[in-house]
């Protein structure tokens, strides 16, 4: 008997073990969960703040119906009219209206994140002057051994005054600023006054490098008590400026001083009033704090000071600043002025970093919350200030400003890497969803994996048409003709982003940021912006990996530090890498090229590009750590080989030559050929395997195989547009690369995951189109079910044309129409059909005898229908919305007003939309094509087995 039993439990055992083995053999391929982060989100203003409890409801639902995961919160300018329903920022009523909406957002479901100000930089009302920013004024004067100076020791600063859309008397603006009773009306952009600016130091210069402090022999009233020995001396009297930058944007009690962002005194005063105010409210539901870009410069000079500079400097550089006055200025040696300056631009940017980055994370995170941060722009090693950011945030189009935040992301292990997306694609409502697709793969093929809109304005539901609206934005509101269409938009960067944020990225390169060759050289200012537009510092370099195909992240001396060598990988904190690239530099800092070396000997491969660099970057200690360096460089025993020298050392080598192709084929690093086919693409590695986001925006269907630079057992197509899957056609792969079948429309992205294993799932069906077309001819009838400014009559045709074309009430109509028709299903076998719209102003979406087939966004309308979904005879019915811009149009033909709001009310993006008044206008616009112009047309396809 117990034989039998212990028979039958090896039985067991052995059927559990053959179902596990079998498990493990077949992988699951299954869409990635969908949670609130992983949609989108959106920059939600309120203007003025004049919310209620009744809208903030109404209008987070709207937005999570739409299928948005979260809102920022933004208190921006106010609206004209509804002065009296403002809340003033971060007093007792707005708090309460903020403790509110966390607990919708909690009901919802809907993520919140929270702006630190009102508009953009960080300041307000109670930022008085010793806390706003500062820059530096200097003043030189020459001596003559026995003689002394006659004219004071005194700068006045001269007035200035700028602001949005009007002129401003600096009478008219009071000091301090927080006394004016009229900030919203002044929209000040810049204030300086007519006053005297407190001395810094003196110094004076003699010709035998004889440096003299007469700071304290300056009396006050500026009179210098002092003689001059012997010899002709230089005295620079530096005195600290005004900046008078304003807060721009911002609305009811966010008006004020931006703050001195290399002041940690300034930056906690600032969190102060925060914290003043807030002490009974429930922010346990807040996500995130937000800093918009650092735009403190973009006025007249630049903030460049800060009070406690010097000690600052010399604590940091090593030997004392005013010793270096000459210099620092540019009237030294070529080679003195490059390294002062050098020093000075990088005791800046460690003080945007430890005086203002970390002090407002350490904050956040006292409240439970993390901050998302857009460090572009700024005057700093922007690579470090986003390393010190939870979630780095960046803007634009330009790829290498989009890779400065996802290479921090990346290098620093970040798991949400956010974009301020769709700004400005187009004029005012001129901008489509495939516009706005399109910018979201741009921002995705980069690394983004948190895309948040710029973005959504709160707006009552009694606001009359077209709502409250932001300046700069794409009006992607409910009041937007193409709202029926944005949940399809926005599932479909949920079902992207639910790959890219589990994930790890997976690029070969880790590319130095020079910084210090930036830092050296001298310009028109005396602080360099990084990251603001484009990044011409690497761009050369950049541009060529970009458009061979590798993949790269930039990485900062920091970041550097950091990194350790595992099995000839180099890792850093989130990611491996198999090089480091340092293009051309002349200037590195010592301990940056020790630690190189030191990575090398433990088995990594370096690539310098031409040529080591020359110097050691700044000024202090100069001749030893020089001579340590070419102690340090000289060691390294290159050889020839072709077209570059190899330097073996430890159990890695190091690369030299000009000719990059060929260096990092010899390191291992091959080029994805997705690029050489004009197709974007991120490659990441999930838990399943390496991952591709690949996204064709040329205008060409790419429609042939591709060699992919990473193995593959098994590979998987999704669509993120409608959710279908299959595997992938492979071919020839082996231990570093494979081959795939590529299907993408002009405008189509799809995921491509790899497995470990087999797979049980169809195959992603190839079509291959055959020689026939079927126009869908007959009558259309079209009837238009929502939009204004009133819905037309229906109307039956047996031609498709623009909307437009009907009636004069038609160029007038911004909103959505059924077109519908009946067509017999086309002779023949063929297993599916491709139903091509033709031409189409702007979204559609296509139902089949009832059936919902999907949302079509552009620029190709087609979708693919099997035979078996065919009737005989088939009602087709496309709902397509157009855009506001018809119904815009009309507005200001007929002189209607809807911009009405403070500060920058209305600018238009391109200079011929402006109308007299100096704001935006389409009055001289044509109405703009709309609905569904074809021709409809159904083409047979078979499925390739290739």
């Amino acid at each position: 008997m117990k034989r039998t039993h212990l028979l039958i439990l090896f039985a067991f055992l052995f059927i559990s073990q053959s179902c596990t083995d079998s498990a493990q053999k077949e992988a699951s391929a299954e869409w990635p969960e969908i949670t609130a982060e992983t949609k989108p989100w959106t920059r939600w203003w309120w203007h003025d703040s004049a919310v209620n409890p009744k809208d903030l409801t109404a209008n987070m639902e709207e937005l999570q119906e739409a299928g948005f995961g979260g809102l920022e919160i933004t208190p921006i300018y106010g609206v004209k009219g509804h002065e009296n329903k403002a809340l003033k920022f971060q007093r007792e009523e707005w708090m309460k209206a903020l403790e509110f909406t966390l607990k919708e957002g909690e009901r919802l479901d809907l993520g919140i994140d929270l702006a630190n100000a009102s508009g953009w930089p960080f300041g307000g009302p109670w930022i008085q002057a010793d806390n706003a920013s500062k820059n530096i004024k200097f003043k030189t004067y020459s001596l003559n051994g026995g003689e002394s100076l006659n004219e004071k020791i005194k700068l006045i600063q001269q007035p200035l005054v700028r602001a949005v859309g009007h002129q401003v008397d600096i009478s008219e603006v009071k000091f301090p600023i927080s006394s004016n009773t009229n900030l919203r009306e002044l929209a000040l952009d810049q204030v300086r006054f007519e006053k005297p600016l407190p001395l810094q130091t003196l110094m004076a210069y003699g010709e035998n490098d004889e440096v003299l402090d007469l700071t304290d022999k300056v009396g006050e009233d500026g009179t210098l008590n002092w003689e001059a020995p012997e010899g002709n001396w230089q005295l620079y009297a530096l005195f600290e400026g005004w900046h008078g930058k304003m807060v721009e944007r911002a609305g009811e009690g966010g008006e004020g001083n931006v703050i001195d962002h290399f002041s940690e005194e300034a930056t906690r005063t600032f969190l102060k009033d925060f914290d003043d105010h807030a002490g009974n409210v429930d922010i346990s539901g807040l996500r995130a704090f937000f800093n918009d870009s650092y735009e403190v410069d973009d006025a007249s000079g630049q903030a460049d000071w800060t009070p406690q500079f010097f000690e600052e400097f010399e604590a940091r550089r090593g030997y004392d600043l005013r010793t270096q006055l000459p210099a620092l200025f540019g009237n030294d040696t070529e080679d003195t002025n490059a390294r002062v300056l050098c020093d000075y631009r990088e005791t800046i940017s460690d003080l945007l970093l430890e005086k203002f980055t970390v002090v407002w994370a350490d904050w956040s995170e006292a409240h439970g919350a993390i901050i998302r941060n857009q460090a572009h722009g700024s005057p700093a090693n922007i690579l470090d200030l986003y390393a010190a950011s939870h979630i780095p945030e960046t803007e634009g189009t330009n790829p290498m400003r989009i890779k400065m935040a996802t290479s921090a992301g990346h290098v620093s292990g970040k798991p949400l890497i956010a974009c301020e997306a769709a700004t400005w694609l187009d004029e005012h409502f001129r901008a489509n969803l495939a516009d706005a697709k399109q910018n979201f793969d741009r921002y995705l093929s980069h690394g983004v994996n948190h895309i948040v809109y710029h973005g959504t304005p709160y707006s009552p539901q009694d606001a009359e048409w077209p709502g409250w609206m932001f300046y700069a934005a794409v009006h992607f509101a409910p009041t937007n003709s193409l709202w029926p269409d944005m949940k399809a938009l926005n599932d479909y960067v949920a079902n992207c982003q639910s790959f890219m944020q589990n994930s790890t990225p997976d690029n070969d390169i880790l590319l130095y940021f020079p910084i210090y060759d930036a830092w050296s050289e001298r310009g028109r200012e005396m602080l360099r912006h990084f990251g603001a537009s484009r990044e011409d510092l690497t761009k050369d370099i950049s541009e060529f990996l970009l458009d061979k195909g590798y993949t790269f992240d930039y990485i900062s001396d920091k970041q550097i530090k950091q990194l350790q060598v595992e099995d000839d990988q180099i890792k850093a904190p989130g990611a491996n890498y198999k090089t480091i690239v340092v293009p051309t530099t002349q200037y590195i800092p010592l301990a940056t090229m020790e630690k190189l070396i030191q990575l090398a000997e433990n088995g990594a491969k370096i690539v310098f590009e031409d040529h080591l660099p020359a110097s050691v970057s700044g000024m202090f200690d100069l001749e030893n750590r020089q001579k340590k360096y070419h102690e340090l460089t000289s060691s390294l025993e290159f050889e020839k080989q072709e077209n570059l020298s190899s330097a073996q050392i430890g159990k890695g080598e190091i690369l030299l030559g000009d000719e990059l192709d060929m260096m990092l084929q010899k390191v291992q690093v091959y080029p994805e050929e997705l690029a050489g086919k004009g197709l974007w693409f991120n490659r990441v590695s999930r838990e399943d395997g390496v991952c591709y986001f690949i996204s064709n925006w040329g205008d060409q269907t790419i429609d042939e195989w591709v060699t992919l630079q990473r193995p593959a057992t098994e590979a998987v197509w999704y669509n993120p547009m409608n959710r279908a899957s299959g595997k992938a056609k492979l071919k020839n792969s082996d231990k570093s690369k494979s081959q795939v079948y590529v299907q993408l429309k002009p405008g189509e992205s799809m995921i491509l995951q790899f497995y470990k294993s087999d797979v049980d799932l169809e195959d992603y069906p190839v079509w291959e189109e055959q020689n026939q077309k079927y126009v869908v001819e007959g009558e259309w009838t079209v009837s238009f079910e929502k939009g204004g400014p009133t819905l037309p009559e229906t109307y039956i045709t047996t031609k498709l044309t623009s909307w437009t074309e009907q009636s004069d009430e038609l160029q007038k109509f911004s909103g959505t129409a059924s077109y519908k028709t009946t067509f017999e299903k086309p002779e023949g076998d063929a297993p599916a059909y491709i139903l091509d719209l033709g031409e189409v102003h702007e979204s559609a979406t296509v139902y089949m005898n009832g059936e919902k087939l999907g949302t079509l966004l552009g620029p190709v309308f087609q979708i693919t229908i099997s035979t078996e979904s065919l009737k005989p005879t088939n009602e087709l019915e496309v709902k397509v919305s157009n855009l506001m811009a018809n119904r815009i149009i009309s507005m200001d033909k007929s002189g209607e007003n809807y911009k009405k709001f403070y500060n920058i009310n209305f600018a238009a993006n391109k200079r011929e939309n402006v109308g007299p008044d100096g704001l935006f206008t389409a009055v001289n616009w044509e109405p703009l094509k709309s609905g569904l112009v074809g021709p409809v047309s159904l083409s047979p396809v078979s499925e390739t087995d290739l």
